[in-house]
């Protein structure tokens, strides 16, 4: 009798399959660390534990890598924000600030925000990847807020305001965050660091009642 479990790949198989992913936390690491001009793809290979051929099998270029590690890191999360903001059954400040705190616990958090930095560091030298940048991930999340102030204008519960003026009143702080994080607030004392949740709380609670129509 073959005692054998089929369904359990082999080591290899398991490897194999491992690859992209184990590929894309490499390069998220680099990309973060040193960004993408200083980023080598035999640096994001070896670091894998694969060589530079095998990550061309995967990605067939250091611009294509970095398009996966956004996709996987940022987009994903943007998607599922989405299908949770139509389900939000609170008022609309209440919407704003969930949002605000969603984005911070599932991007602004992680070692992934600091992709944020890095477009906006080296945007002008790369303008393929900001504008890929820009229609991935900034298109859809400036969606996703503008639909959020506008719920809050068709219910009555916001005033008549500029949507777009307001809509980077919304994210204005969320990127000081991230650019705090990755700069700046790593070389501050304890007692001048940032606590991210109140401050976002306490913004979004400020916005909510300037936006208000009582």
């Amino acid at each position: 009798m073959n005692t054998t479990d089929t369904t359990v790949p082999h080591k290899r198989e398991r490897r194999k399959q491992d690859r992209p992913g184990e590929l894309l936390e490499a390069a998220l690491d680099l990309f973060v660390e040193k960004g993408f001009a200083a980023t080598r793809v035999e640096e994001v290979a070896a670091r894998a534990g694969v060589s530079k051929g095998t990550l061309f099998l995967y990605f067939p270029s250091k611009e294509d890598l970095f398009k996966a590690v956004v996709r996987e890191n940022v987009v994903t999360a943007v998607a599922q924000g989405a299908t949770e903001v139509a389900q939000f059954q609170g008022s609309s400040g209440e919407l704003l600030e969930w949002m605000m705190l969603q984005w911070w616990r599932r991007y602004g958090a992680t070692k992934a925000s600091g992709i944020s930095k890095l477009v906006m560091s080296e945007a002008s030298n790369f303008p393929d990847l900001a504008d890929f940048f820009r229609t991935e991930v900034i298109t859809p999340a400036h969606a996703l807020v503008r639909n959020a102030l506008q719920r809050g204008k068709d219910r009555g519960e916001f005033r008549a305001v500029d949507t777009e003026l307001a809509l980077h009143s919304v994210m204005a702080p969320l990127l000081f965050l991230v650019m705090w994080k990755h700069s700046m607030g790593p070389c501050c004392p304890s007692h001048e660091q940032i606590d991210p949740e109140a401050f976002i709380s306490q913004h979004a609670q400020l916005m909510a009642r300037g936006l208000s129509i009582s």
